[in-house]
C-alpha cells in the first residue's frame, strides 16, 4: 500500500487583526459569489430545461453531472482567493474535490423525489429517520471534501467542515426565503429562471459571507504570531575589548 506524507506547511501571509482580514473576506465573498451564482446556472438550467423528465434515474444523473459543474466552477473560484492566502495549497485538487462533494450533494438532495413512491410512501418516522442524516451528510460534503485539501496546510482545520456547513445553512435559508413567495404556478419560463437566478444570488452571497468570515478565523488563529523587536545592542564608553554588550537607553524624556 502507498503511503503519503504531509506537505511541509508554508507560513500563512494573513499577517495579524488588521485590514488584511478585511481584504481576504472581501476578496472571498467576491470570487465565491460569483463561482456559485455561475456554478448554479448550469442545474438550474438543467431542470428547467429537463422539465417533467427530472424525475427517475435520467433526471438524478442530469442533476448529479449538473453539479460537477457546479462545483467545479466553485472551487475553482475559491481557489484562486485561497492560494494569496495558503501558499502551496493544491488549486487543482481543490477544485476537483468540490466538483465531487457538490456531485454527491445533488444526488442525496435529488434522491427522494427520483426514487417515485419509495420514500414517500414510507411512514412519517421513517422518512424523517432516513431523510435527517441525509441532509447532514449533505450539508457536510463540501467542507469535508474541501478539509481533506486544506488539512495540509492550515492546522485545526476541522473547524472548515462546520463553517461551511454553516455556510450552506445559511444560503440555502436565502434561496428559500426569497423563491418561495415568488415562485408561483402558471408563471412563464423566463420568470421562473428570473426568480431562480435572484434566489441564487442570494444563496450565493449568504454563503459567501458566513465561509469568508469561517476562513479569516481559521487563518488568523493558524498565522504565526509577530517577532518581538530586538533591542540595539551598543557597547558603552570605556567599555573594555570582550565585554558584553547592553541594549541601548534612550535620552531622559524622549519618546
Amino acid at each position: 500500500m502507498a503511503t503519503g506524507t504531509l506537505e511541509p506547511r508554508r507560513p500563512i501571509t494573513l499577517p495579524g487583526r488588521d485590514a488584511s482580514s478585511t481584504v481576504l473576506w472581501r476578496q472571498w465573498v467576491a470570487a465565491t459569489t460569483a463561482g456559485e451564482l455561475s456554478g448554479f446556472l448550469v442545474p438550474a438550467a438543467t431542470a428547467a430545461l429537463a422539465g417533467d423528465r427530472l424525475g427517475g434515474p435520467t433526471g438524478l444523473l442530469l442533476m448529479v453531472l449538473a453539479g460537477v459543474a457546479e462545483g467545479g466552477v466553485l472551487g475553482w473560484a475559491q481557489s484562486r482567493v485561497l492560494l494569496r492566502a495558503v501558499p502551496g495549497v493544491s488549486a487543482r485538487a481543490w477544485t476537483a474535490r468540490t466538483a465531487g462533494a457538490a456531485a454527491l450533494a445533488w444526488a442525496i438532495g435529488m434522491a427522494p423525489s427520483s426514487s417515485g413512491d419509495l420514500v414517500a410512501g414510507l411512514p412519517a418516522a421513517v422518512r424523517v429517520a432516513v431523510l435527517a442524516p441525509a441532509g447532514v451528510v449533505l450539508l457536510l460534503t463540501i467542507g469535508t471534501a474541501q478539509w481533506t485539501v486544506l488539512r495540509r496546510h492550515v492546522p485545526r482545520a476541522g473547524a472548515w467542515i462546520a463553517w461551511t456547513a454553516l455556510g450552506w445553512v445559511a444560503g440555502l435559508g436565502a434561496f428559500l426565503a426569497v423563491a418561495t413567495p415568488l415562485w408561483q404556478p402558471g408563471q412563464s419560463l423566463v420568470t421562473v429562471a428570473c426568480i431562480g437566478a435572484l434566489a441564487g444570488l442570494a444563496m450565493a452571497a449568504a454563503m459567501a459571507a458566513v465561509t469568508g468570515w469561517g476562513l479569516v478565523r481559521l487563518l488568523l488563529r493558524a498565522a504565526p504570531a509577530p517577532a518581538p523587536p530586538v533591542p540595539e545592542l551598543r557597547s558603552h564608553p570605556g567599555a573594555s575589548a570582550g565585554e558584553p554588550l547592553t541594549p541601548a537607553r534612550q535620552p531622559e524624556g524622549s519618546g
